[in-house]
C-alpha cells in the first residue's frame, strides 16, 4: 500500500503509546502513522462524494483503549467535533475514559500530576520525556479547543447491538466510523445473546445504519479472513497494511 496523504514517516513519539496515554496488555496501540492515513482517506472521499469539509462526529464501536481515536484528534482535531467510543469490554471501556479524558486541557494537567509524581519517586529518563510530551499535547489541544471544545463520550456495548447504540447516540450523527475490529491472539468477537449464528461484521454494519448521518463514511480495519460486505453499503476502496486489511465504505 502506498501512502497518499502521510507519504514521510514522521517522529510520532510524543503520541506514544504509555507515554502519556494509558495502554495496558490486551489492547495493542494502533499505528500512528496509518490511523492518520486512513483518517484522511475517509475525509477525502467525504468531500469527494458529499462535498461535506465541515467537523464531523467520529465514532469507533470496538474501541478497545481509544488510542487512535485519541491520536486522531491531536493530529486532525480541526475536523472534529465529537469523538464517540464504545467497547463491549468493561476494563476497555475504563481504559477509553482515561485516554479521551486527554483532549482536554484539565484532563492533561491531571496527567502531568501523575508524571510529575512518578518521576519525584523514581527518577526515571522516561518519566522526564514523558512529562515533556505531556506538555507538547497540552499547548497543542488548548490551542485548537480554545473556540470549540472537543466533545468526548465513551459507553460499554455490543457493536452489533443497534438498541444500545442508539440509547447513546443520536440517530443519523455519526459521519465517519473508524474501527479496528477483533482479529488476532489479543481479541475476539463477543456475540450477542440473541442470536450467537449472527456473523459479528454483518451485524455491526447493520446496526451502524441507525446512527449514520447521510454524508458518512465507514474504515473499518480487520485481519483478511473476515469478509467486510453488506448489502446496503457500497466498498469504496480496500488496501493491506501488514496483515491488517482495510476496507473504506459508503451506506448505499
Amino acid at each position: 500500500m502506498q501512502y497518499k496523504y502521510e507519504k514521510t514517516s514522521q517522529d510520532y513519539s510524543d503520541l506514544a503509546s504509555g507515554r502519556v496515554f494509558y495502554s495496558s496488555p490486551g489492547y495493542p496501540a494502533f499505528p500512528v502513522r496509518l490511523a492518520s492515513e486512513v483518517f484522511q482517506r475517509c475525509l477525502a472521499h467525504r468531500a469527494a462524494i458529499y462535498q461535506e469539509t465541515s467537523a464531523g462526529t467520529l465514532y469507533d464501536p470496538c474501541c478497545g483503549a481509544a488510542y487512535h481515536l485519541s491520536v486522531i484528534a491531536y493530529l486532525h482535531g480541526a475536523h472534529l467535533r465529537e469523538i464517540i467510543a464504545s467497547d463491549i469490554d468493561e476494563k476497555a471501556v475504563a481504559f477509553a475514559k482515561r485516554n479521551l479524558g486527554l483532549l482536554s486541557v484539565p484532563g492533561l494537567d491531571q496527567r502531568i500530576e501523575e508524571i510529575s509524581s512518578m518521576l519525584d519517586q523514581y527518577r526515571k529518563e522516561s518519566h522526564q520525556e514523558a512529562l515533556r510530551s505531556a506538555q507538547f499535547l497540552k499547548n497543542k489541544i488548548a490551542s485548537f479547543t480554545r473556540e470549540q471544545p472537543l466533545i468526548t463520550r465513551v459507553f460499554q456495548a455490543n457493536a452489533t447491538d443497534s438498541r444500545h447504540m442508539l440509547q447513546n447516540i443520536v440517530p443519523k450523527s455519526v459521519d465517519i466510523v473508524f474501527t479496528d475490529v477483533p482479529y488476532g491472539q489479543h481479541s475476539q468477537w463477543i456475540r450477542s445473546e440473541k442470536n450467537e449464528s449472527l456473523n459479528p461484521m454483518w451485524g455491526m454494519l447493520d446496526a451502524l445504519l441507525d446512527v449514520l448521518s447521510a454524508s458518512s463514511v465507514l474504515a473499518i480495519v480487520s485481519d483478511k479472513q473476515q469478509k467486510v460486505s453488506h448489502e446496503r453499503y457500497q466498498r469504496l476502496e480496500q488496501f493491506q497494511v501488514g496483515k491488517r486489511r482495510v476496507v473504506i465504505l459508503k451506506p448505499n
